[in-house]
């Protein structure tokens, strides 16, 4: 067995240490088609969880840099049932580890939920096994309770565990890991994967988590923090995306903060997300397998793996409300910031000074999208005022365009220690013929689809920080075959209410 020992801040001085390949990142939240293998039907009217009207708790953002965490050990393994390197972290006293072991304690003894981030956007967890505590989240974001909750695990040994139910040792028990998901794991994992997961008889998740399944969503994150916190917590996390029910996922700290402030005492800040948007999903218990939520994890790249070969897509663009959903995002309005959303699909023609000095919807303020081809303010004549709120259109730091051209398992947890850049909005004043100026908000995401993907969620909930009435957004070519394209378009038209 081979040990490796990385001391977290010398990022590239690491990479040389790359073990075998892993993979990709992006999106979350799903669309379905209709599975083959059989589905317990939930009774009853779906229910709506509220937090309560008036919120007492005080809500504190624990920032914690995962290079100052300590000595972080990989350890690669002979055993084909390994599946994922084994890993472990020698702390260093100082505030990340207090702060974390806070959070770990809390999850451990209380109800309350605790965000934390992960590699596609912050998640509010809680013991997956303990139904106070799964109930707990969704009171806070208000979820449907049909809705089915992500498990989050730490290690590949969690997993089984939570495979076996009652029966709590393997011995003379085949591997409860279903045979067509252990080329994905070790291809993806830690990584933006979720599989679907038979829940055993005697299973040991709360009922609430699989919202009356027979399966559950399982994922390990490709971030160093979360790994962390559940194993100090010793508990695996049922982990929604934190955010309030139907509004943009949160991918900062404080986005977190601007919904769920006074609904729960803690907040870990890991910094913006790498990802930017949720996990794929995939169903290898139907025939043919499909994927029913687009992401980081293409369809190209999953047929290259044994079994997967005619995998199909199984979701839709679009709500499917009178469905049972199998997954996150399928049933409910999702993505949603306050303001009125307005998607211009690739190639269409960009909006002009009518469609902003729109007489009979009267906007007083203006939000922009960019990603592909539209200029600056739309390359209309603009106010010669200009203001700029941060970085505009962000750029990836000399580290993480290393960590882009990694394919290692090891890579995956060194790009857990990148710290990327939230977008920010430039302003623009809009002189109509008649009338007060209109301030008009531009964002600009960038070409790549990684950057489009990684500041959708930022820049919906940026421009509604602005107050802007209305969001204009250039859509991205879905057409070309990049299922990270095809997971972007998924969420923009899920959260638009025109589309042109």
């Amino acid at each position: 067995m081979l040990t490796r020992h990385l001391r977290l801040p010398n990022v590239q001085l690491t990479i040389s240490h790359s073990i075998h390949t892993s993979a990709s990142r992006f999106l979350e939240q799903v669309a379905a088609c209709e599975s083959t293998h059989p589905i317990s039907p939930l009774s009853g009217i779906p229910q709506f969880h509220h937090a309560g009207p008036t919120a007492t708790m005080e809500t504190h953002i624990l920032p914690v840099d995962p290079n100052k965490l300590g000595k972080l050990n990989i350890r690669s393994s002979d055993d084909k049932d390994a599946l994922v390197e084994d890993w472990d972290i020698q702390y260093e006293q100082g505030r990340e580890w207090e702060s974390l072991k806070r959070a770990a304690e809390e999850l451990k003894e209380t109800d309350t939920p605790v965000a934390f981030p992960t590699e596609t956007v912050y998640g509010l967890g809680a013991d997956a096994t303990r139904s106070s505590a799964v109930r707990a989240i969704f009171a806070a974001k208000g979820r449907p309770a049909d809705n089915p909750l992500i498990v989050h695990v730490h290690s590949i040994p969690q997993l089984r565990t939570l495979l076996l139910g009652e029966n709590k040792t393997s011995d003379g028990v085949i591997d409860p890991i279903p045979e067509i998901y252990k080329p994905l794991i070790r291809m993806f994992w830690p990584g933006p994967l979720t599989i679907i997961l038979p829940n055993p008889n005697g299973s040991v998740l709360a009922p609430e988590v699989t919202a009356g399944l027979d399966t559950f969503g399982a994922r390990m994150p490709r971030s160093i923090l979360s790994l962390a916190l559940m194993r100090l917590a010793d508990v695996p996390l049922a982990g929604p995306s934190a955010n309030a029910s139907t509004r943009p996922s949160p991918t900062a700290a404080e986005h977190v903060k601007d919904d769920l402030n006074g609904r729960i005492h803690t907040i870990i800040d890991g910094g913006p997300c790498e990802v930017g948007v949720e996990s794929t999903v995939v169903d290898g218990l139907s025939n043919p397998p499909a994927v029913l939520r687009p992401g980081g994890v293409t369809v190209e790249q999953l047929r290259q793996c044994p079994g997967w070969e005619n995998v199909v897509v199984g979701y839709k663009d679009k709500h499917e409300h009178d469905i049972k959903p199998r997954a996150p995002g399928m049933k409910y309005r999702h993505y949603s910031p306050k303001a009125s959303v307005i998607l211009y699909e690739a190639g269409a023609k960009i909006p002009g000074l009518s469609d902003i000095l729109n007489p009979k919807k009267g906007y007083k303020s203006v939000g922009i999208i960019r990603t592909k081809t539209w200029p600056a303010a739309l390359g209309l004549l603009i106010d010669s005022e200009h203001q700029t709120n941060g970085d505009s259109d962000p750029k990836g730091t000399g580290s993480e365009s290393v960590a882009r051209g990694l394919n290692s398992s090891l890579s995956n947890l060194l790009r857990s220690v990148i710290q990327h850049q939230i977008p920010h909005a430039s302003q623009h004043y809009f002189q109509p013929p008649v009338g007060n100026r209109i301030p008009v908000w531009d964002i600009a995401l960038g070409t790549s689809t990684e950057d489009v993907a990684r500041g959708l969620f930022s820049a919906l909930r940026e421009l509604d920080k602005k107050g802007v009435e209305i969001i204009l957004v250039e859509g991205i070519d879905d057409r070309v075959g990049d299922d990270i394209a095809a997971a972007v378009m998924n969420r923009l038209r899920k959260a638009a209410e025109l589309r042109v």
